[in-house]
């Protein structure tokens, strides 16, 4: 009977050890905060306006990327933050035009 509950104690022990390193790994792939890219400022028909665009773009890499740059991975989440970035412009760039057709069918 002793065996047996020296037995439990030791994988119960293991256990509680475990649950830390269970807790870091969960914090570190927790999902960052939404970031906003602010682009109605923007002429993005001019250079400056381009150059403004992908300077947003590289802070917002910064925002969302900053835990996983300490895991190694920097480099494949701001590539998918510029990936959404892109997507998310043309978008927006779509519903504007369709937002012009539609004032201009008026």
């Amino acid at each position: 009977m002793i065996n047996f509950a020296a037995k439990i104690a030791g994988v119960a022990t293991l256990a509680l050890a475990a649950l830390p390193v269970v807790a870091l790994t969960t914090v570190a792939h927790a999902a960052p905060a939404p970031v906003t890219i602010q682009v109605s400022d923007l002429d993005l028909g001019s250079q400056v306006g381009r150059d403004a665009f992908a300077a947003r773009v590289r802070l917002a890499e910064g925002q969302m990327c900053r835990e996983e740059g300490a895991l190694g991975g920097f480099d494949g989440c701001a590539r998918a933050v510029r990936m959404e970035a892109r997507e998310k412009l043309a978008q927006y760039l779509q519903g504007r035009s369709a937002q012009t057709e539609l004032a201009a069918a008026r």
